[in-house]
């Protein structure tokens, strides 16, 4: 009996129309398009604006892509993960509402929470339900409506992130494509550095705290650029070194979009040049549990059967992780 790996057999992505450009951001803090591009390499980033819609209208809207695209019937779906840091509601799953809505009626679904790194522990999640023999189709969805908690105030935060999702299909592969391995990291000490103060069971949510903006994100830069830096360089290297993978070896490095610089850090130790880095974090900023899956939407025509790619991400706790994926089909 061959052994059963988990593949990535589809894509679809979605991004709001409203494009927040640094030039605008401008008028709204203290900022300016040269620091922001210098410091970040963003210039822009994508912001929901329909009245009433959260992070499911986003995760609905790419899973009905990838649904399109590859022609998938949602009755077919065997188990829907929904990678977020931003949930429509406290304890109401938005996992659960999406599959409804995309008409996956066959399936049973979830919330992923774990900062930027959702969809990467996603994956290895999604890998494990298909490696099991049991699902042959596992949709995983990385969604976050970023501006819910974000104050356009806050120069230091305002500024990095957006609204977006991406879905990928796992579904079984016995020709030794699909995931590989993976390093998966967490460190507690570094919950004080990012984080949403209110809303949760230590601080439940109350005027004063609103009043506080307690709600919103609030990031010690320095330090979590230094962590993040270090940690997923330090996977990405010892992953390569684990499965005898050389510069050479490797076709893509798909890096969560925090900072250019984190990511080209990165790089760097792992030995690859700029042609061989997904980026897209001067159009759409971070876009959190978005931001893994959206490379693979804007790369994927590039993308052939049997790519190594390394995909790796840092988030909030502190989370962070490696994950070596081989692509199983060709650009169409």
């Amino acid at each position: 009996m061959k052994t059963i790996s988990a593949a990535i057999t589809a894509v679809g992505g979605y991004v709001p129309e409203y494009v927040l450009t640094n030039k605008i951001l401008e008028t709204m803090v203290d900022t300016s398009d040269e620091w922001i591009t210098t410091r970040t390499g963003i210039k822009e980033r994508r912001i929901l604006k329909e009245e009433g819609a959260g992070t499911s209208f986003l995760a609905i809207k790419a899973a009905k892509d990838l649904l399109a695209k590859s022609n998938t019937d949602p009755a077919e779906i065997d188990m829907v993960i929904l990678a977020t840091a931003t949930p429509d509601m406290p304890v109401a799953a938005t996992g659960v509402y999406v599959a409804t809505q995309i008409g996956a009626v066959n399936a049973f679904s979830y919330d992923l929470v774990a900062a930027c790194s959702s969809f990467l522990y996603g994956m290895s999640t999604a890998a494990r339900y298909v490696e099991s023999g049991k699902y042959k189709k596992v949709l995983l969805i990385g969604a976050d409506k970023m501006s819910s908690i974000i104050d356009y105030t806050d120069r230091a935060t305002c500024i990095i992130f957006g609204d977006g999702a991406g879905a990928v299909l796992f579904e079984p592969n016995t020709d030794g494509l699909g995931v590989q391995d993976e390093i998966l990291r967490s460190d507690g000490q570094g919950r004080p550095f990012l984080n949403i103060e209110a809303g949760g069971s230590i601080l439940p949510a109350s005027a004063e705290t609103v009043a506080n903006k307690q709600h919103f994100v609030n990031q010690e830069g320095k330090t979590v650029f230094k962590f993040a830096v270090s940690n997923m360089a330090d996977v990405c290297e010892k992953l390569m070194k684990e499965n005898q993978l050389e510069s050479d070896d490797v076709n893509w490095l798909v890096p969560h979009q925090a900072n250019k610089r984190i990511i080209d850090a990165t790089s760097k130790r792992m030995g690859l040049p700029d042609e061989k880095v997904m980026m897209n974090i001067h159009k759409y900023g971070n876009t959190t549990s978005g931001t893994l899956p959206l490379c693979l939407v804007d790369y994927e025509k590039q993308l052939n059967k049997g790519d190594n790619l390394i995909f790796a991400s840092f988030g909030g706790g502190f989370t962070w992780g490696a994950v070596y994926l081989k692509w199983a089909y060709d650009a169409k």
